[in-house]
């Protein structure tokens, strides 16, 4: 699909999700989601290193974007790429910052 082909909510959207994801916090976010991989929060702030309360902020923008998606097992609630396309994103990211 080309930019030409998109209609202004499609770009509106598109313009809200890479506002979301232009942290780099977020992008680690991505980067340990791609391929398929579902983490909790405690997973993701033992990653990253910052408090809890901080990577749940996180989770919740890139949700409320519509980057991520969440999934109720038990007690815990599991963060995936809600589009396994957005992965390209951080590995043009990863390739553009050599």
């Amino acid at each position: 699909m080309k930019v030409s082909e998109l209609n202004i909510d499609q770009l509106e959207e598109a313009a809200s999700m890479l506002k979301a994801i232009a942290h780099p916090m977020r992008i680690a976010i991505l980067n340990f989601l791609e391929d398929g991989n579902k983490m909790t929060v405690t997973e993701i702030h033992q990653k990253l290193q910052i408090e809890q309360s901080t990577t749940s902020h996180h989770l919740g923008i890139l949700k409320d974007k519509g980057v991520l998606c969440s999934k109720r097992e038990g007690k815990n609630t599991f963060y995936f790429l809600k589009h396994e396309r957005l992965s390209s994103i951080v590995d043009c990211i990863s390739q553009c910052t050599v």
